[in-house]
């Protein structure tokens, strides 16, 4: 198993996903590159748990039940708290309209599941370059 990494100013992810085997499966790799995650398995819940914990990124998946991708990130936008937060969406479609409508509302990126571990770190770590400007972990 590769070892932690260890970061001072640990930066915290905020992912949402309704499928809890991509929940893990996500969470893993970004702990294991020394982020803290907060994972939801829903809209709802994320927005009241965004309130309380800001994060430095949100990831979020597009088909979720009750709330889709879309309507989370046009709610978190809507939030002046919370509008300034990357976000980057994902999802299993590989459909060339739910990438366009994510671009058009102004996503900072997207990433297609399955995705590939080495593109989701680079993504999360440009952003945070790109955001924060901290540069890279």
């Amino acid at each position: 198993m590769r070892a932690r990494k260890v970061s001072q100013n640990r930066r915290t992810v905020f992912l949402i996903d309704d499928e809890s085997s991509w929940l893990q499966a996500i969470s893993r790799i970004l702990k294991q590159e020394g982020f803290r995650v907060i994972a939801s398995e829903s809209g709802e819940d994320a927005l009241t748990r965004l309130r309380r914990q800001k994060p430095d990124l949100i990831l979020s998946d597009v088909r979720m039940p009750a709330m889709n991708g879309f309507d989370f990130y046009e709610k978190v936008r809507s939030d002046p708290t919370l509008a300034s937060i990357p976000f980057v969406f994902m999802s299993s479609i590989d459909d060339y309209d739910a990438k366009r409508v994510a671009r058009e509302l102004g996503a900072d990126d997207y990433l297609e599941k399955p995705y590939d571990s080495s593109e989701m770190k680079t993504i999360v770590q440009g952003l945070f370059s790109r955001f924060l400007k901290q540069g890279p972990m």
